[in-house]
């Protein structure tokens, strides 16, 4: 982790702390940050006061933050917590800056944009790339946009709670970058679904393809930090299926928008949708292998191998 406790000086607000937030809420706190949290759940938030952060009851008390970061599941969530009854904006006050790092459309993160511009306050769009593993490894990635000005504030933040930041420009153009690297994600994992059933039924080991997958030059973080659920069948949820549906909607609605054909992310989106109906709704998007196996014939059993996920 970078080390930015003396330039850590603005009050921060959390809203937002399921496997994902709590995660990047807990390294801002180990960096030093002056961090107040709120959770729907309050219990959620709650795990995060031994890590020094104060909870409150309602996002409207966050409003005397300076800058206020937001991790919530969808576009409705986001405007309720900032625009709602009991939002951040409810109240008389309004933080300098909102740094909303969920993955939500375009359009319903310009509807917040606007209402917080009517305030004063100022919104970065910066999604992230990884998972609660990911995160605590200090490998997760950020995409950024908005205000030049309102990233140069919130960048040593980013740069705590992950490793790499992009800043790609004004608007909405983080979205348009996340909502691509989340097509790839869906492509890649489908690909490598088939590839792995094909090469067991071929009679090799998952972990030995996947090791020399890893090894060669398609091999990437992702790969191999997705190897030991697919040698070993762990479906623990990182990312669900409905959440991949969410984003390959989105992918698809702007190849439509822009005029973009996108024959594999529109097969892809139509075997998460198939995983989905088989009722696999709260474990990992991984489960895409076991749908490939169920169709190719294969019956797949946990190798019990320990595989290295490269994040140690």
């Amino acid at each position: 982790m970078k080390n930015n406790q003396k330039t850590a000086s603005h009050k921060l607000g959390w809203i937002g702390t399921g496997r994902m937030g709590f995660a990047m809420a807990k390294r801002l706190l180990e960096a030093g940050s002056d961090v107040t949290a709120y959770n729907r759940t309050r219990a959620k938030a709650e795990l995060l006061e031994p890590h020094g952060a104060r909870i409150v009851d309602t996002p409207a008390e966050l409003a005397d933050r300076d800058v206020v970061f937001t991790m919530v599941s969808s576009a409705d969530d986001l405007y309720s917590v900032v625009c709602g009854e009991q939002g951040v904006l409810s109240g008389a006050g309004a933080p300098k800056l909102l740094v909303d790092c969920s993955s939500v459309s375009e359009a319903g993160s310009q509807r917040v944009r606007e209402a917080l511009k009517d305030r004063g306050c100022e919104m970065l769009s910066a999604p992230v790339s990884g998972n609660a593993k990911v995160i605590k490894a200090g490998r997760l990635t950020i995409v950024a946009s908005g205000p030049a000005a309102a990233f140069t504030m919130a960048e040593r933040y980013l740069d705590m709670i992950g490793e790499g930041v992009t800043y790609v420009g004004e608007g909405e153009l983080a979205r348009m970058v996340k909502i691509c690297h989340n097509v790839l994600l869906g492509a890649v994992t489908q690909s490598l679904a088939e590839i792995t059933v094909l090469a067991e039924k071929g009679g090799v080991s998952r972990s030995a393809l996947l090791d020399f997958i890893n090894n060669s030059v398609m091999g990437s973080m992702f790969t191999r930090y997705k190897s030991p659920a697919f040698v070993n069948l762990d479906w623990t949820p990182t990312f669900t299926p409905p959440l991949l549906r969410k984003d390959l909607d989105l992918g698809l609605s702007a190849g439509e928008k822009l005029g973009v054909p996108m024959p594999v992310a529109a097969a892809t989106r139509e075997l998460v949708q198939q995983a989905i109906d088989a009722g696999h709704t709260d474990c990992d998007f991984g489960i895409l292998l076991e749908m490939q196996a169920a169709t190719s014939g294969v019956q797949l059993l946990p190798e019990d191998v320990e595989v290295d996920d490269g994040l140690s």
